[in-house]
């Protein structure tokens, strides 16, 4: 028997959390090469023909150095912190049961701090700027069963961030840009199922490579796998408001950054488990969510700047 068909703003939200997991360079980015999750680069699981434009607000404070599997003196690292607010605006539409497009379309703040005499009296110089960030374009297939509980994505990040902003002294490494400078071929899968007869209880899976393919200014930022799976329970609301609490758990494995004008491949590349508990209410076809996301497994290549945690916030209309 086909289980039933989750909801549109909790197939939103599932697939939301999942997709942090599920694209390189944004939140979680990090000085001296370590990029991780983009902000909002996530399909939506689908549910049915028609349209969700969603907005997406996250932040984090990368101030924590890092290096292998543990923490390490901020002596040992340059860049000191990197705060960023990072704001998406993004619309998905099937058309039918089978195919569907998504765009979202990032902006973010940013402010970057970093030693500019390292090994020598300290100075501290600091940045603050922003922009829009790269595009993403994604095509949806979700026609291999009737209740679109399995799809693929595939698609593109464009290069229309920027990629080459430099204050007064010029220390704004490539991988602390706002944007990579690359075009990336981005190929994905997801899928979704109940774990109970009665839909109260669900569980999701996803999975999102992303290859630069295309670079510019001799950069280019290494290719990311990341994987995502979770479960929600659906049992709970308070008059007609549904309230869906949503664990999962993120693994991301990014490569090295190459290329003559990368701030240091021997410093980028990382592998990490995150560990992200949220809550969604649903109201109609409008539906919010939030969550925490926690690393509690990390392996940096050298030395990195990391955050304790990033908030997401999520508000979507479904029509």
């Amino acid at each position: 028997m086909t289980p039933p068909i989750p909801s549109r703003g909790l197939a939103a939200a599932t697939l939301f959390t999942a997709l942090l997991t599920i694209s390189p360079g944004a939140a979680f980015a990090c000085a001296c090469g370590c990029g991780v999750f983009d902000v909002a680069t996530s399909s939506m699981f689908p549910t049915d023909s028609g349209g969700t434009v969603f907005f997406g607000f996250d932040f984090q404070d990368q101030t924590r150095n890092w290096s292998g599997g543990g923490s390490s003196s901020s002596a040992n690292n340059p860049d000191k912190e990197i705060r960023t607010q990072f704001y998406t605006i993004g619309l998905q539409y099937m058309f039918n049961r089978s195919w569907g497009v998504q765009v979202e379309v990032p902006y973010w703040d940013r402010y970057f701090a970093t030693d500019t005499n390292y090994g020598g009296p300290p100075n501290i110089q600091s940045a603050h700027w922003g922009g829009i960030g790269d595009i993403r374009i994604r095509g949806i297939y979700t026609g291999f069963s009737e209740d679109l509980s399995t799809g693929v994505t595939w698609g593109v990040k464009l290069p229309t961030g920027n990629n080459a902003y430099q204050p007064a002294g010029g220390f704004v490494d490539s991988d602390s840009q706002i944007g990579t400078g690359s075009t990336d071929v981005l190929l994905g899968a997801f899928h979704r199922q109940a774990l109970t007869k009665d839909n109260v209880w669900s569980w999701f899976t996803q999975a999102q490579l992303d290859v630069p393919v295309l670079i510019q200014n001799q950069y280019r930022p290494g290719s990311e796998l990341d994987l995502a799976a979770g479960i929600h329970y659906n049992g709970w609301s308070v008059g007609n408001v549904r309230i869906t609490p949503v664990a999962q758990a993120i693994v991301s494995v990014r490569a090295r950054d190459s290329g003559a004008n990368s701030a240091s491949p021997v410093a980028s590349g990382y592998q990490r488990l995150i560990l992200s508990p949220g809550i969604e209410f649903d109201y109609a076809q409008f539906s919010a969510y939030v969550d925490v996301e926690v690393p509690v497994l990390q392996n940096f290549n050298g030395e990195q700047l990391t955050a304790p945690y990033m908030v997401k916030a999520i508000l979507a209309y479904s029509f």
